[in-house]
């Protein structure tokens, strides 16, 4: 699910995670970031990942992988096993996001979710001018053959951590090709976003 032009979010999340720590990436792709990690940080990972090609590339990079669809949950993983649970550009190309949001809290102490912002003001001015489906560096897919989903932007997740009592630890946005703190205010200058979240204890 993950591309292979350079992210930003591949650089702040190698930086986010601590060394030694227990990842697990959802939608790993082909093991690119597990592998940096684990090489690099000793983290205890594993990747879960549909696609099987993509899983053949994260085992010939010596990562552990298991193929398995998103959607389905992660049935037999129990609850706060993992210090981090990634989920990087994936929310957006499957089919059950609060599903796969639910159970990378219930696995994880804590997330690191990134996607494409819908509601950067560059795609929603290129859709009002030519009623087309936008087409851009971060979004370059057609509408046929797109692998995104369901479309949301950084305040459609900011509302669902408001409605599940879940804590935002920290956020950034890639703005005009440099990473800032994420500020609600400016959520229409960010093509793409990241947040670390945490489950909100009830007395919280």
């Amino acid at each position: 699910m993950k591309s292979r032009v350079h992210r930003f979010d591949h650089d702040v999340i190698y930086c986010l995670i601590p060394e030694g720590a227990s990842v697990l990436d959802l939608g790993c792709g082909d093991g690119e970031l597990l592998t940096k990690l684990i090489e690099n940080k000793k983290v205890q990972g594993l990747g879960i990942e549909k696609d099987i090609d993509q899983v053949m590339q994260t085992i010939d990079r010596g990562v552990p992988v298991l193929h398995l669809d998103l959607d389905e949950g992660l049935t037999g993983l129990p609850e706060h096993f993992y210090d981090y649970v990634i989920l990087e550009k994936t929310l957006q190309a499957v089919n059950k996001p609060l599903f796969v949001l639910e159970e990378m809290l219930r696995v994880g102490g804590a997330g690191v979710v990134s996607f494409p912002n819908f509601g950067y003001h560059q795609v929603v001015g290129s859709l009002v001018e030519t009623g087309r489906m936008p087409v851009t560096a971060d979004l370059p897919y057609q509408w046929y053959d797109t692998p995104n989903i369901h479309l949301f932007t950084a305040i459609d997740f900011l509302d669902w951590t408001r409605a599940n009592r879940v804590r935002i630890e920290q956020g950034l946005a890639w703005v005009d090709g440099s990473i800032v703190p994420f500020k609600e205010v400016d959520a229409a200058r960010a093509s793409e976003v990241l947040f670390v979240v945490s489950r909100r204890r009830k007395n919280n």
